[in-house]
């Protein structure tokens, strides 16, 4: 659905008779005009009495509407109006410290809105961050260079991913306004880019004016010099359904730039260049979206209001759509999520009137708009800003209990149970399905505090301080906004296409597995293994499918690391090299015998084993007897055989392998007699020696014994001690 911005009021404009018409010196009335006026103040809030119907024209011609009135009409053409501002995060203005400040003093309004206006158009068009691509020119050569683009709000960014094509400026209806003829087509039969006009309509339109005509992408050339801006989609109406259709990227890129791809697209299509060389670009989104880890962080800026028309239909359908996706990528660690919610505050001179006090919560400190738009009937903004608060606390309680997934399923669940439509937008349902998910309901409550209290709340406090940007992330303009990696997306709320942006964000080579589907990314592996190195046997590859394109590296395997360049070549290193196709070296069985160049002593190398020679990755039987590399005695027989060879010796003889020689195999008489006596002498000497050592360590242990005894037994007399110590046992046993 077409993106809307976020109002700080929406009406229903009744009849001039009706009561509940706004005072044209509303602070509601202006808070509107403001933001027409500077196309980026989104929550101003100032009473005016002029109608805003020129600024509205103004408005288009910035951002959705693609021509510029010659002369923007005045934001301001009443000196008598009063000045009240009402800015969330940047803290009170003076004029809203007094609110009997305000009421006497209706004629400060010219001076002070003129200067107010002044300074805040300066202020927040610093803080607008306007997304950007690159624009790489291919060809012809004396144009080639990089040039950025400001993505725009609607269809597809290739986030992370590039697209060559032809550029094409069309001969007639180059603004795009209306419906082609025909399609375009490239005599190289690349993508088309087309390249139009700004002005006339809506950018959305060109965009989806040049889809149907073949586009793959569209460039629209700025008319006039000035910094680029965010092509935003039209206000959702009648005749813009359009808008959720475009599924190709567009692009806004500066005027000298888009008149020199113009000159160069007319000089082509016309024939007078000479060598007929068509206009080749690539547009390069892999920049556009920070990745520099394994994890990515993003945000989803909404509301819990489901009566605003199609841009609530649209947040609903996203996330009914998105919330598998959410939980998986959380469950597995690899992102996370936070939901925020865009509330203003209410001018303390206007927070006793019925409209502060029906829209704000916290005596006027935090506000949203009347879902109906009709302060007397249906649900009040408050009723949505409390909801927004619980929905809030529900993520931080579950955050807090290690499942912050679960706020994917109260918000469904809620908007199931609990929708405006049924009348059951009510803290009943919404603690019931708190309840029915597991969460602990007085945690929530607590974190919720007292709406009704005259004092800061601390959550929604944070929401209004991180809606104002800071650095390179601008504020958030725009109801719905979704952050990724601190840099706000482009396109449209879309399932497939947010996934792709996140997938963007991760580093290459750590992208989960829903990010490399089919659906999502092209697998370049699959096609010639992307050019990188792999191993037949093995099937090993060191082609690395990522979410931005293939990387040739070197793989890890089962614990064994490959080494080398990954396109041409790559070598497994390292203990157990061997196990994996050899390590890459030289293996060959015969019968039951297997010899193999790769060895586990060598960390790296292949080497061919004895009895084989070559470089180890191709090894060959080495033939030890032609070579006269062994059985080279005079009585020895040599045959080859295969990764050795055997040697036989004349007569009765014994081959020893190691001497290389050939020893009598027979012994005489002589021999044997000497043999045996030597055997007997041996055997006689190791008898005598154990009898010998038996004798003296039974001698050693009986005087041992006795001298133990002596200490604690009298003995007959002295010549009994010179007795042996069994011999005196008997005789004592005896008597």
């Amino acid at each position: 659905m077409p993106r809307t911005k976020h109002h700080s009021v929406r009406f229903k404009q009744p009849p001039p008779s009706s009561s509940r018409r706004p005072n044209s010196k509303s602070p509601l009335r202006l808070s509107l005009l403001l933001r027409t006026c500077t196309d980026q103040l989104q929550y101003i809030s100032l009473p005016l009495s002029q109608p805003p119907t020129p600024v509205f024209a103004w408005l288009v011609a910035t951002r959705r509407r693609d021509s510029l009135p010659s002369d923007p009409p005045p934001c301001f053409k009443s000196s008598s109006s009063s000045s009240l501002l009402s800015l969330p995060g940047r803290g009170r203005p003076a004029a809203d410290r007094s609110e009997m400040a305000a009421r006497r003093a209706p004629w400060l309004a010219g001076g002070l809105v003129a200067v107010a206006v002044q300074l805040l158009m300066v202020a927040v068009r610093g803080r607008f961050v306007v997304e950007k691509s690159s624009v790489r020119v291919l060809a012809p050569e004396h144009i080639r260079g990089h040039h950025d683009a400001a993505i725009g709000n609607f269809g597809v960014p290739d986030y992370g991913g590039t697209l060559t094509g032809v550029v094409i400026y069309p001969d007639k209806k180059a603004t795009g306004c209306d419906e082609f003829d025909a399609k375009f087509k490239a005599k190289s039969r690349r993508p088309v880019i087309l390249l139009l006009d700004r002005g006339d309509c809506y950018f959305a339109l060109k965009a989806w004016n040049a889809q149907r005509a073949g586009a793959a992408a569209v460039l629209i050339a700025d008319s006039v010099d000035e910094q680029l801006l965010t092509m935003d989609s039209p206000e959702a109406s009648a005749g813009t359904e359009y808008v959720d259709k475009i599924n190709i990227p567009s692009a806004l890129v500066n005027r000298a730039f888009g008149e020199s791809l113009k000159k160069m697209a007319q000089k082509v299509a016309s024939g007078n260049d000479g060598a007929g060389e068509e206009v080749i670009v690539k547009l390069d989104w892999r920049e556009s979206m920070p990745h520099p880890d394994e994890r990515v962080e993003y945000e989803l800026w909404t509301n819990s209001n489901d009566e605003c028309g199609p841009r609530c239909d649209e947040q609903m359908a996203f996330v009914r759509g998105f919330r598998g996706h959410a939980q998986l990528l959380e469950r597995g660690g690899y992102a996370r999520f936070t939901p925020h919610y865009i509330t203003w505050y209410c001018p303390e001179a206007f927070r006793l009137t019925q409209q502060c006090r029906s829209q704000c919560i916290n005596h006027g400190r935090y506000c949203a708009p009347d879902p109906e738009g009709d302060f007397g009937a249906g649900y009040e903004g408050k009723d949505v800003v409390v909801e927004n608060l619980r929905q809030l606390c529900v993520h931080r309680v579950a955050n807090d209990t290690g499942r912050p997934w679960a706020w994917w399923d109260y918000v469904m669940d809620y908007k199931i149970r609990c929708s405006m439509k049924e009348k059951k937008y009510t803290k009943t349902c919404a603690e019931d399905v708190v309840t029915a998910l597991g969460l602990d309901l007085k945690k929530v409550l607590e974190c919720m505090g007292d709406p009704e209290a005259d004092a800061d709340n601390a959550v929604l406090s944070k929401e209004q301080e991180d809606q104002i940007g800071s650095g390179s992330r601008g504020d958030v303009t725009i109801l719905p906004t979704l952050v990724i990696n601190n840099v706000q997306y482009r396109g449209k709320l879309e399932r497939t296409a947010v996934l792709r942006a996140v997938c963007a964000g991760f580093k290459e080579g750590t992208e989960p597995r829903v990010c490399l589907s089919h659906d999502i990314e092209t697998n370049e592996c699959l096609h010639r293994n992307g050019g990188c190195w792999r191993d037949e046997a093995t099937n090993v590859t060191a082609c690395q499918d990522t979410y931005r394109g293939r990387v040739c590296e070197c793989p890890v395997v089962n614990g064994v690391r490959y080494e080398g360049d990954g396109y041409t070549d790559c070598k497994p290193i390292g203990p157990g090299r061997c196990a994996l196709n050899n390590g890459g070296c030289w293996s060959e069985t015969r019968g039951q015998q297997t010899f193999s160049a790769c060895t586990e002593t060598a960390l790296t190398g292949c080497r061919c084993p004895s009895g084989f020679h070559g470089d180890g990755h191709k090894c060959e039987d080495l033939d030890e007897c032609r070579e006269k590399l062994a059985c080279t005695c005079p009585d020895c027989q040599c045959k080859n055989t295969w990764g050795n060879y055997e040697c036989k010796c004349k007569g009765n003889q014994l081959y020893i392998r190691g001497e290389d020689v050939c020893i009598a195999n027979n012994m005489s008489k002589l021999g044997w007699v000497i043999t045996i006596a030597a055997v007997a002498c041996v055997v006689g000497i190791g008898v005598a020696g154990y009898v010998f050592y038996k004798y003296r360590l039974r001698s050693y242990m009986d005087s041992e014994i006795m001298s133990i005894m002596s200490q604690y037994m009298p003995l007959d007399s002295q010549n009994n001690e010179n007795q042996p110590l069994r011999q005196h046992d008997s005789e004592a046993l005896r008597h």
